[in-house]
């Protein structure tokens, strides 16, 4: 047992990645089988997705560098919010309550991505996807990469979120993340309760959709309260909901790597 701990704190990237992997490929399995979707169909559209790993890994490993050195920092020198508060090293302050904060960070993130007409240059190229399914969750331009992992600094800066903090945050999220964007759906009546609280795929699935203002609904990461409490929560009827955005509807644009690639640079939002 003692092994597999040090392991998980040792090599948090390494881990982060097997999880990564298994989760995905198990998910993409069952989409196959399950829902019936022949597999050459949906492996040449996987296929162009996995190839924005190949951009935006390198960035997210060569960041995650800082971000460490960032936390250890941040930790020794007992700086940020949560080091400020009464008992921080008890177990519901350190974990409970800063995977909160940091969770409202990512959904003020969210949000910025959608506002600035530059960031969203690059975050748009995740909603280019036309048929959302788990393999959209790697679809991230590499210059949204780098600006995410900025942004993660500055909230680790903010919040004071120590090592075991952010490994706790990344292992849920990255199970969040590509849970939400699969084509499975929870039934309404389980998802009228845990999306109460939980961002679920029928939720994400709305902001998936073409227009706004859907686009601009259900930003939240891990947690859904964000959206419910700031207006931003949306709900859309799956037979309603069409993926893709209605800047970028041109379907051979959307399937092309090089093409999604360049859309920040020869693109305007309108």
């Amino acid at each position: 047992m003692e092994f597999y701990k040090s392991f998980f704190l040792t090599h948090p990237s390494s881990v982060q990645i097997l999880i990564f992997g298994a989760l995905i490929t198990s998910l993409w399995l069952a989409e196959g089988l399950i829902l019936a979707i022949p597999v050459g169909k949906k492996w040449r559209h996987t296929f162009t997705n996995m190839l924005f790993i190949v951009t935006a890994l390198p960035v997210q490993l060569f960041m995650t560098m800082f971000v460490l050195l960032e936390a250890a920092w941040i930790s020794q020198n007992h700086l940020g919010l949560l080091q400020q508060l009464p008992r921080h090293q008890s177990i519901l302050i350190k974990y409970v309550v800063g995977f909160i904060m940091l969770d409202f960070c990512k959904y003020l993130y969210h949000v910025i991505m959608h506002k600035v007409g530059v960031l969203w240059k690059f975050h748009l190229v995740h909603h280019t996807d036309q048929k959302l399914d788990v393999s959209t969750t790697v679809r991230e331009h590499p210059g949204e990469t780098f600006v995410r992992m900025c942004f993660l600094m500055l909230w680790i800066a903010i919040t004071g979120a120590s090592f075991e903090l952010l490994l706790l945050r990344q292992t849920i999220q990255t199970v969040s993340n590509i849970t939400s964007h699969t084509q499975f759906r929870l039934s309404d009546g389980v998802d009228k309760w845990v999306g109460l609280i939980f961002i679920t795929p029928n939720i994400h699935h709305v902001h998936h959709h073409y227009q706004l203002p859907y686009t601009d609904c259900n930003y939240g990461d891990v947690l859904s309260i964000w959206d419910r409490l700031f207006g931003t929560y949306g709900k859309l009827k799956p037979d309603d909901t069409v993926f893709g955005i209605d800047t970028h509807p041109d379907t051979n644009v959307c399937k092309s790597f090089i093409k999604v690639l360049q859309i920040p640079f020869v693109s305007k939002r309108v």
